[in-house]
């Protein structure tokens, strides 16, 4: 069924070919099947020289018009008469015969023409074409129907995938799914809302690298049960919120995935209390309830501007049990002592308080000449700085809070802290490991780096090094603050995502301890990602400036040039 050369001048494509006509006309066929594709040559008048017989498996034509010497039109009309149109069936209706059969042969005398068209309802063809210098032309059509339906598959699984994340980011419930290692390897963004947070920060890590270790400990303990047998978890928990209201939380754990390759998916919601509705119900425009009050539907609008509501204050989760741990409180205010002596008392917190520095100095003395090892102090920022003096010098662990936070927010900054700061479950000691220094104890101090991760910490001290700068790095807010205190640095860079104060408060305390004295230290901000709404809420806090993570030589001796004069840091010592 293949056409030969017999009637057709094939010297300029033959070249080193043997002259016996039938053996090329086994060798094009052999080439064809090999290829599973259909190959068309022609001449410089468009006549056939070369048909192979898989062109039949694309159009039903009569064999005939495969014999060399057939015109490329009459070819191509025959295919055209089969019914068979290879464009889209809006432009096939608008196409007549003559129009269709000039188009085709318009891209058959282009020097390289490639299309894809559709055939039926799953057939899809590739056409090939190319005129060499000679005039003699030759056409490669080849099924693609294969491929095409893998990259309509491989599309629908992206929108599908697209379309999971983001009914999961539209969750009003925070949800997150582990693999079988208990590393977090999704989160929604109500999770990252509810504990103020990024998905960078997430992913891959466990939950001991989020939570204290005995918070850590019950929620792993609880995961590996799911993991190892399949039955669901339920478990309620309490919680602070910024504004020091608690809540109830349900947390629903299950299996999913087959063996060796399970998952554990894990949601979180809040249970209203006293039998309240959900908050969505006080946020709604419109409320139906049925006859029988067997429902309550409600209408929650977005806001005007069509953005997303503001996230929810960060919660805190409750330790089981406070009882044990000892807190002093140093403050003046009579009312926020009172306040903060019974918020902490609920909790089951041995807390005191005393209201000069000269107090604490005694009772701290007292205490530890008694072997009482306290864990935490508590002090008013309004006290003097020999209050954080004294927290250093007995080795305690220190938050700083203003009066706001002492009335409203204070169960949740102490929760947080135990919750966050002590990852290492050395509660109540404070572990100096992390104080990182190339200079001599001469109190005097180049750059403060505030940052938790280990990884970056690495990558500051090796720049800072290698640039000769003396530096110190606090793996918290809290910390920061301290060591900014004590040591006065040039100038401080701060991540803003920290535990204990974040970077914003500890920004916010320094500026506040600052106040009227004229002296200003440069505070950058560390970003991760380029959002406006960080870079702003950085200035906001009292930062000068921000730089993006990875941090590079390049990029820090800029910005000391820039905050610290034209020469830079080193010049200065």
């Amino acid at each position: 069924m293949s056409a030969g050369f017999e009637k057709a001048d094939t010297s300029s494509l033959n070249g080193d070919l043997p002259a016996d006509n039938s053996l090329q006309t086994a060798l094009f066929d052999a080439v064809c099947d090999s290829l599973a594709s259909a190959f068309v040559v022609y001449d410089k008048t468009d006549h056939l020289i070369f048909a192979s017989r898989q062109v039949l498996d694309f159009f039903p034509i009569a064999a005939e018009m495969l014999s060399p010497g057939t015109r490329l039109r009459d070819f191509l009309g025959a295919i055209y008469d089969t019914g068979i149109r290879t464009n889209s069936a809006g432009k096939q209706a608008a196409v007549g015969r003559e129009d269709w059969l000039s188009q085709k042969i318009a891209s058959h005398w282009r020097e390289r023409f490639e299309a894809v068209e559709r055939q039926g309802d799953d057939c899809w063809i590739r056409f090939q074409k190319r005129r060499l210098p000679s005039g003699y032309g030759v056409c490669v059509i080849s099924d693609i129907s294969e491929d095409k339906k893998r990259e309509e598959q491989w599309r629908l699984d992206l929108e599908r995938v697209q379309l999971t994340e983001d009914i999961l980011d539209n969750l009003p419930f925070p949800l997150f799914v582990k693999d079988r290692n208990l590393n977090y390897v999704a989160v929604n963004i109500a999770f990252c809302e509810k504990y103020q947070t990024t998905v960078d920060e997430i992913l891959g890590r466990k939950s001991a690298d989020l939570f204290s270790p005995e918070i850590a400990q019950r929620f792993e303990e609880s995961d590996r049960h799911v993991l190892e047998t399949g039955e669901m978890s339920i478990s309620r928990q309490r919680q602070i919120s910024r504004g020091g209201s608690e809540r109830d939380i349900v947390t629903r754990k299950q299996r999913i995935g087959k063996p060796g390759r399970y998952f554990l998916i894990s949601t979180m919601q809040d249970l209203p209390r006293d039998g309240a509705d959900l908050d969505e119900f006080e946020l709604a425009s419109a409320i139906t309830t049925s006859s029988r009050n067997s429902y309550r539907r409600a209408y929650v609008p977005i806001n005007g501007s069509g953005e997303r509501r503001e996230p929810a204050a960060m919660e805190a989760i409750v330790p089981e049990n406070f009882s044990g741990r000892k807190i002093l409180v140093v403050t003046g205010d009579i009312a926020a002592e009172t306040s903060a002596l019974r918020a902490l008392a609920k909790y089951g917190f041995e807390a005191c308080s005393v209201r000069r520095e000269e107090e604490q100095e005694q009772f701290l003395e007292i205490a530890s000449s008694a072997g009482l090892s306290l864990d935490l102090l508590i002090i008013d920022n309004q006290m003097g700085m020999r209050c954080l003096e004294l927290a250093e010098q007995y080795g305690i662990p220190s938050l700083v809070m203003d009066g706001f936070q002492l009335a409203n927010e204070l169960t949740f900054l102490v929760a947080r802290h135990f919750n966050r700061s002590n990852r290492s479950g050395m509660v109540g000691n404070i572990d100096t490991t992390w104080e990182i220094s190339t200079s001599e104890d001469d109190g005097s101090l180049d750059v403060l780096v505030a940052e938790d991760n280990d990884i970056n910490q690495i990558v500051f001290s090796q720049i800072l090094e290698g640039l000769g700068y003396r530096y110190l790095i606090a793996p918290s807010g809290d910390e920061a603050v301290r060591l900014w205190t004590e040591h006065k640095p040039k100038i401080v860079l701060m991540d803003i995502s920290l535990p204990g104060f974040n970077g914003f408060e500890a920004a916010r305390l320094i500026r506040q301890v600052e106040g009227d004295a004229g002296l200003r230290t440069p505070i950058i901000g560390v970003l991760t990602q380029a959002f406006e709404r960080d870079r702003a809420e950085c200035i906001k806090a009292g930062m000068d400036d921000v730089i993006m993570k990875p941090v590079s030589p390049d990029i820090l001796e800029t910005v000391f040039q820039k905050h610290l004069g034209t020469e830079g840091l080193r010049a200065q010592r």
